[in-house]
């Protein structure tokens, strides 16, 4: 969310509203994955409240050919150095980028979470990856 005090204002409006609608609770998930996704919309709505403005890129055709296999190429660092990385990113970049990687949402969910297109939310994560690998080498992310 960009900082410590807005994270926490909006956990907090996350359990206020989940425990207003834990009647609308089903079982048919786990509690914890119902209370990510109430969580998860929190942060989006937020996000989409303040316009954060998106890249888009509708051609993806120089990607396509690099999204399988770059998957195994983002060499190992630790998550400090990631996480310090990742607040280089621009906005957008990191909010697809924190979608598919640590949420585990894929492109056609979060396209229609961000209300894109699944090729935008893939060129999106895959710029977002690139910019952090070449921090992470750089060691700029200190």
């Amino acid at each position: 969310m960009g900082t410590v005090e807005e994270a926490e204002d909006i956990l907090q409006d996350s359990f206020t509203e989940a425990f207003s609608k834990l009647h609308t609770y089903r079982y048919d998930s786990a509690f914890g994955a119902w209370l990510k996704r109430i969580v998860v919309n929190k942060c989006i709505n937020e996000v989409k409240r303040k316009k954060t403005d998106l890249s888009y890129y509708d051609e993806l055709t120089q990607f396509n050919n690099h999204i399988e296999y770059e998957e195994q190429e983002l060499p190992k660092y630790n998550i400090e150095s990631i996480k310090k990385a990742m607040e280089q990113l621009p906005k957008g970049n990191k909010i697809i980028f924190s979608l598919y990687l640590l949420e585990g949402y894929d492109h056609r969910e979060i396209s229609q979470i961000l209300n894109t297109s699944e090729s935008n939310s893939k060129s999106q994560y895959m710029r977002a990856k690139r910019k952090i690998k070449e921090i992470l080498e750089r060691g700029n992310h200190e």
